[in-house]
Order: C-alpha cells, then structure tokens, then sequence
C-alpha cells in the first residue's frame, strides 16, 4: 500500500522535472557570451633588467621556474640585457618562445 501512495506522489513529480528539462528553450541552455575585458596589468611590460624569476615565471608563456632562474643568472653573469632579442642566447628560449612573449617585454 505504502509503495502505491509513494509511486502516485512521486511519478507526477519526476514526469513534471523531465518534461521542463525537455521543454526548455535552447537559449536558456546556453551560457551567454561575456566580453573579455583585459586587465590593467596585461598592459604593464615587464622589464628584463629588474623583473625577479618569480615574476618571469608568473608573468611570460612558457616560462617555467628553470627558464626564469636561467634569464637571472645570465643577467647577473653578462650584465643588464640591451636587448630582448638577448634572450635567444640562453639554452632553452627559442625565437617562437621570445616571439610569444615579445609584447610583454621592455628593456630600460
């Protein structure tokens, strides 16, 4: 008796849930677009000279925490960098690499 009550309860209940799943519009699925807005920071270069390797790893694509300890121990071996093009000289960064990342460099 108790699983007849419960089936009468229960059936209008999950027939109601899957025919509003299905009923529903195809617009109200999807997820509207929201336009990328670029942050303040996207516009800061970074500059070769001063940025730790905390922040070279932070900051450039494909950057990891061996390659950005490498851009500082060639800094602090060769000097301040006189161009960002130098990069191409440490074992690891290729042109696509420095290419990638050209835009959020600075030398001063």
């Amino acid at each position: 008796m108790r699983n007849i009550v419960l089936s009468h309860l229960l059936l209008p209940l999950f027939a109601s849930l899957a025919f509003s799943a299905t009923a529903a519009p195809a617009t109200a699925i999807v997820d509207p677009v929201v336009p990328v807005v670029a942050s303040a920071t996207s516009s800061v270069k970074l500059n070769l000279n001063t940025a730790d390797a905390v922040t070279l790893q932070k900051e450039l694509n494909g950057i990891g925490k061996a390659k950005a300890d490498a851009i500082v121990m060639y800094r602090d071996e060769h000097g301040p960098f006189t161009s960002v093009d130098e990069l191409l000289e440490i074992k690891g960064i290729g042109k696509a690499l420095l290419d990638r990342n050209r835009d959020k460099l600075t030398i001063e």
